[in-house]
Order: structure tokens, then sequence, then C-alpha cells
């Protein structure tokens, strides 16, 4: 993969087009890093996307059948590896977009699950495929799905490993919508001005609240949002945001 830094935004192109930009256990590792240096002050976001035909064909299927490792030893490389992926995906302090060019398959949907926002061409297809391999669903797919898509949908698709278009994963929930294969840039780009256009750092705060409370009883979730909230008081993001609203303008967030 390789990341290049422009007005603001982080874009992460998966770069392995001969084997549909498969994942490797150190790319999962260079995607963790990625999110976990992620900077409000510098970014406005992180752009996913893949080079050439695919998004991802998710794990190196030719790897795996190189590995020789216990239990033990795979717990570790997966907690360390696609795990650290979702871990620092979901804490990251900007908002992650999926800019879905291809096919997303296995590890590849996931990450595009894990996405704050995941944009699709129509041409793509979408397949939960671990079954294919004798897996089930990593990279918080087993977590994932069931809250995007339910959880009917999400067994059907961990059960079957069956293939389905753009139109059908926009349809579930999987991705926010899918676009003409033409439009893509331009619907993602699009996205980007609005979130250049508000607080980096509240978004943050947004983030961590939702994802914190996503599996605590409401009156956790409630005292957790409390929380998050009074941070987000004592931010200048807040003190231009009321500012600007009294004096009849538009907010100019850093």
């Amino acid at each position: 993969m390789h990341v290049t830094d422009e007005d603001g935004v982080r874009t992460v192109t998966f770069d392995r087009p001969e084997v549909m930009n498969a994942f490797t256990p150190e790319i999962a590792e260079e995607l963790a890093e990625v999110f976990a240096e992620a900077d409000p002050d510098a970014h406005d976001a992180i752009v996913l996307t893949g080079e050439g035909a695919a998004f991802s064909a998710g794990g190196d299927v030719q790897s795996m059948a190189e590995r020789e490792e216990t239990p033990e030893e795979a717990y570790e490389r997966v907690t360390e590896t696609f795990g650290r992926v979702v871990e620092e995906a979901l804490s990251a302090r900007v908002p992650i977009v999926a800019k879905v060019n291809g096919d997303a398959v296995g590890a590849g949907l996931a990450i595009a699950a894990v996405s704050d926002f995941a944009y699709a061409a129509e041409s793509a297809s979408f397949s939960c495929a671990f079954v294919r391999v004798g897996l089930i669903p990593d990279t918080g797919g087993s977590f994932l799905l069931p809250q995007l898509v339910g959880l009917r949908t999400a067994k059907r698709l961990a059960f079957t490993g069956e293939f389905f278009g753009a139109t059908e994963a926009a349809e579930m929930g999987l991705v926010n919508e899918a676009v003409p294969e033409g439009e893509l840039d331009e619907r993602v780009a699009d996205l980007l001005d609005t979130l250049r256009a508000r607080p980096t750092r509240t978004i943050g705060l947004a983030k961590r609240a939702i994802h914190e409370n996503a599996g605590r009883g409401w009156r956790e979730a409630l005292d957790y949002e409390n929380v998050v909230q009074s941070q987000a008081y004592a931010t200048p993001e807040h003190e231009e945001g009321v500012a600007a609203f009294l004096e009849g303008r538009d907010p100019e967030f850093d």
C-alpha cells in the first residue's frame, strides 16, 4: 500500500493489483499504524481505495497456504494484525472513508464495514468469503456485520459466502451508496468537502461516543455520552460554532 497526503486528506491505496490487493499481515500492520497516527490537527479524513480493478480480495490465500502455526500463534498474529486494524479504525480521531472502486471480498468487505463511510462503484462485487476457505468473519466482521445489516442477513453472508452487487450492499446498509463508476471520485470528493467544513476534533469525539456506547446499557451509555459531551464543550470548535451562530455567519473550523 502507499500513502499520500493532500489538502488535509490522507489517502491509502492498496497496491497489489496482481493479486486483487490481497492483504498480508505486514500490510495490516501498516494500515493499523496509519489509523493510529491520524491527527485531527493535520487530517480531515482518511480515504481507503484500491489500485486497479479491485478494492481488496481480503487475506492473501497463498500466504495462508504457506503458514504453519499453532492456534496460540494464530491468535497472537491475528490480534496484532487484523485485530489491531479494527481497534485503530474504531478509535481513529478522524473519519475513515472507504472508496470501494472494485471487488471487496473477505477482509476487504470487513475493512469497508469498519470505515465510517463507504461508497462503492456500481460495478463492485462483495462477498463475506471467509467461509470459502474454512474461516469465520474476522477483521471485525463477526460483530460489525450484524450491526450494519441485521442478524439474519449477517448470518446469510457469513454462512454462504455468496457474492452480491454494490446496489444490494447499499440496500442492506453495508455501504452508504452505490454510484456509477465514473462518478465515484466526485461523490467521495463532495463528502470530503463536507468533512473539511466540519470540526474534525468534534467528529472524533462523536465517533468515540458512538463506538464506545454500542454495547452498553442505556444508563451507562448516557453517562458516557455526558462525559464526552463535557469534553466537547471545552473545545475551541464549540466556542467558534456558538460564536458563528450568534453572529449569523458560517463557522471557520481549523
